[in-house]
């Protein structure tokens, strides 16, 4: 089941729409928790609603604690069920490129596709071992090439046109993916900050402001990642990839598809 949304959440909206009628907006303060409602706010959030800031944080990294855990062998198979391509189901959609290809070019080699860490796994060395090495919210099947250039890099806006993704870009520290791909990176990005937090093992992944991260545990640059979590709404791909991962596989969610705002809300 998709989630159902109602209510805005994009205050720039409201600003660009009062700039063209010449009227001058105060300052907004971080959009509330409650912003949105969805079909779990009353059960899997009901303990997040009407929080914010570090309180919000907590909760939800509670709430999304508990999951099961797949192997990394696992990941080829749930990938095709997770990003499989809607007007072709044979096919999975790719991240970065926008392509659609055949679940069975699944592999290494030059037009396969394989399994992308948005937050790159050098981000905290935590490697392919089940955790934040195999959660499925912030693994995507991307193109071999594409997966290679982007590399371990970090997240902002600029560079060079990327070969084989339209509309991305890349220099010698930084990634920036195609317009329709941002928010997806956003939301994948800061569902780990807020799934692990160091108290499992595992490192605490945090976002910040820099290109430059290499094997620390952070992931930047957060400005950018804001920007385009409003930018870039969630789209009934990643709602529905979502309700997969939740249903069939890990049976947490990613906060931020469900609620966007939450984003403002924490950071």
């Amino acid at each position: 089941m998709s989630v159902v949304r109602t209510g805005r959440w994009k205050v720039w909206a409201a600003a660009v729409a009062a700039t063209l009628v010449g009227v001058t907006l105060p300052t907004v303060a971080a959009t509330p928790a409650s912003a949105t409602t969805t079909a779990y706010d009353t059960t899997y959030y009901k303990d997040a609603i009407g929080k914010t800031g570090t309180s919000l944080k907590s909760s939800l990294h509670a709430i999304i604690s508990s999951q099961s855990k797949i192997s990394y062998d696992a990941v080829w198979n749930a990938l095709k069920v997770t990003d499989q391509d809607p007007n072709n189901t044979n096919n999975v959609l790719l991240l970065y490129s926008g392509v659609s290809r055949s679940k069975s070019l699944n592999g290494g080699s030059v037009g396969d596709w394989n399994r992308e860490h948005t937050w790159a796994q050098s981000h905290g060395n935590f490697g392919t071992s089940a955790g934040p090495g195999t959660d499925l919210h912030h693994l995507r099947a991307c193109d071999v090439q594409v997966n290679s250039t982007r590399g371990n890099k970090d997240w902002d806006n600029g560079g060079s046109p990327v070969s084989g993704a339209p509309g991305a870009y890349t220099d010698s520290d930084s990634f920036e993916p195609r317009d329709a791909d941002k928010g997806d990176v956003a939301r994948m990005i800061l569902y780990m900050a807020v799934r692990y937090e160091g108290d499992d093992g595992w490192p605490d992944l945090e976002p910040n402001e820099s290109s430059t991260n290499g094997s620390v545990p952070f992931h930047g640059r957060l400005s950018i990642l804001k920007q385009w979590n409003q930018q870039d709404p969630p789209s009934a791909f990643e709602e529905r990839r979502n309700d997969v991962i939740y249903n069939t596989y890990q049976h947490n969610r990613n906060p931020f598809i469900d609620h966007p705002e939450w984003i403002e809300a924490i950071w």
